[in-house]
Order: C-alpha cells, then structure tokens, then sequence
C-alpha cells in the first residue's frame, strides 16, 4: 500500500507544508482536503494519495474508508540548473528544485 512520486516540479518546502497537515489523517479525509487546498502542492499531493488509496482497493483488497496516512516523507530530487544573464557575460543561477515523495497507507 504505497506509492512514490519522483522528481515533482515544486520545491520540498512548499511540498512539506502539505505534507505536515496530512500526515496521520484517514485517507478519504485527506482527500476531501487536498481537493480544495488552495496550494499547488496540494493538487500533486491529492494524485499521490488518490493512488496509494487506489493501489490498496486494487491490490490488496482493502476497504478505503479504513486507511491511515502512515508515512509520508518528502525529499529533494534533482535540481535544473538554468541561468539569466547579466552584464559582462556573466549568468545569475536559477535553480528549478524537484520532490520526491514516499506515501506509506496502514490499514485501521
């Protein structure tokens, strides 16, 4: 009853703010939340526990009403580095950060 996300085009803090509210909380509630968070972060984190909670009716026969948000971690993926160029040829970094996720259910 997991699933996994990788190199998501948001950075780890704005992910992490989401994460912390939905962490620990049933499943379906969860959803119901992040259905209308008004965050971008909260319309990935809403596909990455639709799927866990579709991966456990699917495939392990749970029922959807009794899953728990058991782990949810958030990393940093791989970072884009691009530029914007200044005077005398230089270049100011930009630095465009991916998350990486891992949602663990627990049945009640």
């Amino acid at each position: 009853m997991k699933a996994y996300a990788k190199n998501i085009r948001i950075s780890p803090k704005k992910l992490r703010v989401i994460a912390e509210v939905v962490r620990g909380q049933n499943a379906e509630e969860a959803l119901k939340f992040l259905k209308f968070a008004p965050k971008k972060g909260a319309d990935l984190m809403y596909k990455i526990v639709h799927s866990a909670v579709a991966n456990a009716v699917h495939n392990d026969s749970q029922k959807a009403s009794e899953l728990l948000i058991d782990t949810l971690i958030v990393t940093k993926g791989i970072v884009y580095k691009r530029g914007r160029p200044v005077s005398r040829g230089r270049m100011h970094p930009i630095l465009k950060r991916t998350s990486n996720v891992r949602l663990e259910l627990q049945a009640k």
